[in-house]
């Protein structure tokens, strides 16, 4: 009885302590700082294996050019970005209904859990490859999880008046980190690879105890059954999308690349129609993991749309200025080529700045005037930046360079902040959850398919005038003819694996005993910074060329989709005293402003039910 009693006391006090914290005006700079450095965290470890990659190759003996280890570097880089997209809408949904700043304190957990399993890998050869691959995986469900709680969180935290301030800072830092997180990797990956995943594991031991000390849930949450077939449907059908594009950017056959792959095929028309079927479940099922009629918000579809096309663009961004810099420009300035991913890295810091520089003071400035016109803005200054570096020359001046990637960082921190804002502010309270996991989901498969198509429009490019080029230049240098036909042949993606990795790709595909028999002053030039990379100089700028032509079309239909999202729309909920009712009844209520604040009472989905997106009435301006 002693028990029950003192388990009862600490349960009013755990009440009374939420209580007071929930009311400090302090309590939404705890959640923004919390929540940031969990974003913060999980897309520093999207990208952290880039620049680290060749060291982690290297240190567990696989050499990832070898044609039978391209899958596992793909997985290795992919997997965490597939996990995480798959995940967030199931994973906000199950914040809904159980509590967000739960599901949020356990991904911290589970985050820190798989950082320490992975830094402990002490396999070798195929097998630690395979259980990095595992371990990332897992690592990304914990990732899912902050990803898909954090906004809503920091939405139910903050007043309406404030919240572009504070999901900008949180966005601009989650957009951030996927460019700090190739400083880190730089870093730490010549000292001891490990570092790389252990890391992450102070900051999430903090986290995880700041969470479950600190934050506390203040959303509206309603207890529903899981929908399962929703679940299923949506995991499978994304799932083969993105394995698909993954597999299609790899040689099959004869072919550069396996979009004609038989499975690659299946993979993608049957995970499209697998996710038609889920939206038939949707409407179907009592409880459905995500509503469907959400998209009738003009703010929260023009919004997703936006950002799925915004990512398009900048998602394979990262590869293409990579492989740009370690293949070609930094090779030729004096840089070895296991020097070029850490300085490749500092170099990209100018488009960090931009984001860090715009994306809070935009959020701020969208609190008072909405998002349609700093998101616009920011799309059509990124339009403008790509057609910039598409101007420039492959070995450009790099004081341009930079300014180019500053203005990138600036249209891109411009868009970002005010349109999640945007998003998050249509969403009704009981639906912040999932509705922030879908856009997530948007934004990370985005990343995905960006990847797939940036490389498939490389690889294009590349495979038209490479073969000639390489066979050429290799010949002239005293190369036996069948040997530079051998490398000439080779797929383009492995061209780019080994500029993306840092390697010297000559001396990797051509071998110790091919160069043993060439003059030392052949076989020294060969193997030099300037032979590979002013020979693929021509066709890389092909790829460049075709690349940033999709880049800057799919900002301009972002800027597009993010003109056409309506006046400012925030979504409220009134308190109204239904007759002859015990308790008030909630109202959805669509507040919209543009030149004044007109308020507008909708009609629920679910006859009144606030945890229903409105489906009639005005959302945003008409």
């Amino acid at each position: 009885m002693s028990g029950r009693h003192t388990e009862s006391t600490r349960a009013r006090a755990r009440q009374e302590r939420a209580a007071r914290d929930v009311v400090s005006p302090r309590y939404k700079w705890v959640v923004l700082s919390n929540t940031t450095l969990g974003v913060l965290m999980a897309t520093i470890n999207m990208s952290i294996l880039l620049i680290a990659l060749p060291d982690i190759f290297r240190g567990v003996g696989i050499n990832p050019l070898e044609p039978g280890n391209t899958s596992l570097l793909l997985w290795l880089i992919m997997g965490y970005m597939v996990v995480t997209a798959v995940l967030v809408v199931g994973f906000g949904r199950l914040g809904d209904m159980y509590g967000r700043v739960k599901m949020y304190n356990a991904g911290f957990a589970v985050f820190t859990v798989f950082s320490i399993l992975l830094s402990v890998t002490w396999m070798h050869g195929t097998p630690a490859v395979l259980w990095l691959i595992l371990m990332r995986i897992l690592q990304g469900v914990g990732g899912a999880m902050l990803m898909a709680n954090s906004n809503a969180i920091i939405t139910d935290a903050f007043p309406v008046d404030q919240r572009g301030l504070g999901l900008g800072l949180n966005q601009v830092a989650g957009i951030a980190g996927s460019f700090i997180g190739l400083i880190v990797g730089g870093l730490l990956a010549p000292i001891e690879w490990h570092l790389v995943f252990l890391v992450s594991v102070p900051i999430g031991v903090f986290g995880t105890v700041w969470a479950y000390l600190k934050l506390h849930d203040t959303g509206v949450r309603r207890h529903a059954e899981m929908d399962w077939w929703g679940n299923a449907t949506f995991a499978a059908g994304l799932i083969a999308v993105l394995v698909g594009i993954t597999y299609g950017i790899q040689p099959y056959g004869g072919h550069t690349m396996g979009w004609t792959n038989p499975w690659v095929l299946v993979a993608l028309v049957g995970g499209v129609m697998v996710l038609g079927v889920f939206g038939v479940v949707e409407t179907r099922v009592r409880e459905p993991m995500f509503h469907l009629g959400l998209f009738r918000i003009r703010a929260f579809l023009a919004g997703n749309l936006a950002s799925l096309l915004g990512a398009l663009g900048r998602g394979g961004l990262m590869f293409i200025l990579i492989i740009w810099l370690q293949g070609i420009w930094l090779p030729q300035h004096g840089y070895t080529f296991e020097s070029t991913p850490l300085w490749a890295g500092i170099y990209m810091l100018p488009l960090t700045a931009g984001f860090l520089v715009a994306g809070p003071t935009s959020g701020w400035l969208s609190d008072r005037f909405g998002a349609r016109t700093f998101a616009t803005v920011g799309m059509l200054v990124a339009a403008g930046s790509f057609v910039w570096l598409l101007l420039l020359p492959v070995d450009f001046g790099y004081w341009l360079f930079a300014l180019a990637l500053l203005v990138n960082g600036i249209g891109m921190g411009l868009f970002a902040a005010p349109n999640r804002a945007g998003i998050m502010n249509s969403l009704p309270p009981g639906q912040r959850g999932v509705g922030a996991g879908m856009s997530t989901t948007f934004q990370n498969s985005a990343m995905v398919l960006s990847i797939g198509i940036f490389f498939s429009l490389m690889i294009t490019g590349l495979a038209r005038s490479l073969p000639h080029t390489l066979a050429t230049g290799l010949t002239a240098q005293g190369v036996p003819a069948d040997a530079a036909d051998k490398v000439a042949q080779l797929p383009p993606v492995g061209v780019l694996f080994s500029s993306l990795l840092g390697y010297n790709p000559v001396q990797t595909l051509l071998g110790p005993q091919v160069l043993g028999q060439l003059p030392a002053a052949n076989a020294h030039y060969l193997t030099g910074r300037s032979f590979f990379p002013s020979l693929i100089s021509g066709p890389f700028s092909d790829g460049l060329g075709v690349a940033f032509a999709f880049a800057i079309a799919a900002c301009v239909i972002a800027a597009l989709a993010s003109a056409l999202r309506g006046g400012k729309y925030v979504h409220t909920e009134r308190q109204e005293q239904a007759p002859g009712s015990a308790a008030p009844q909630p109202a959805a209520v669509g507040h919209r402003a543009a030149g004044g604040v007109r308020d507008g009472v909708l009609t629920s989905l679910a006859g009144g039910d606030p945890d229903r997106p409105a489906a009639q009435g005005h959302h945003g301006l008409r």
